[in-house]
């Protein structure tokens, strides 16, 4: 019982669009703006540096609670693992926003930070230096969709989970969703159209 009304909990706070309600401080609605997105990436575009930041924070948090919450009540092992993975279905399929989201990336990076939190710094230091070097946020965030889950084989993870191959598993499946989600920005990167990050 503990476990579903978890999964519930975790699929609202997973859509909870952040970016809608931060732009709401300052009358935008970054679905009319850029890239239409309501992920993170788009609101920094979109609201700003300050803004951006927050979205990112709010984001990845919501990956990060439910798992925290979870765990505390004694929920451990596979059943944390989808809780986890529920909450990214939350943002990139909002209940608060016709069922659409953003590209998963922040929640899921801080979902991991809670069920790997070795690969995930790995993953972050890695996507910050291709950012930095390439200025292309979507480039840095389909490299790490890929070195994750290999990081995730290779390295233990939390000590509350006690086999970790379902959570192998899902790291390559939301690697993999990650990428997909990224599809339109792979296009644009190989016609050199893509937008580049402005430090």
């Amino acid at each position: 019982m503990k476990f579903f009304i978890f999964l519930i909990v975790s699929y609202i706070i997973g859509s909870i669009p952040s970016a809608l309600i931060v732009g709401k401080i300052q009358n935008i609605d970054v679905r009319e703006h850029g890239s239409k997105n309501i992920g993170a990436t788009n609101a920094y575009r979109v609201l700003g540096r300050k803004y951006g930041i927050i979205v990112f924070l709010m984001d990845m948090f919501k990956g990060m609670l439910p798992l925290i919450f979870a765990s505390t009540f004694g929920i451990k092992d596979n059943y944390l693992v989808l809780i986890g993975f529920i909450s990214v279905i939350g943002h990139t399929f909002s209940i608060f926003a016709k069922f659409k989201g953003g590209k998963g990336v922040a929640t899921s990076f801080g979902m991991f930070i809670f069920l790997a939190p070795i690969q995930s710094l790995i993953s972050i230091i890695i996507f910050i230096i291709i950012v930095y070097l390439s200025r292309y946020i979507s480039l840095g965030s389909i490299i790490s969709a890929i070195i994750l889950p290999t990081l995730v084989l290779l390295l233990p993870v939390n000590k509350v989970i006690s086999d970790k191959r379902l959570i192998s598993v899902l790291s390559l499946l939301l690697g993999a969703y990650v990428i997909y989600k990224h599809k339109a920005n792979i296009k644009r990167l190989i016609n050199h159209n893509e937008n580049k990050f402005n430090f």
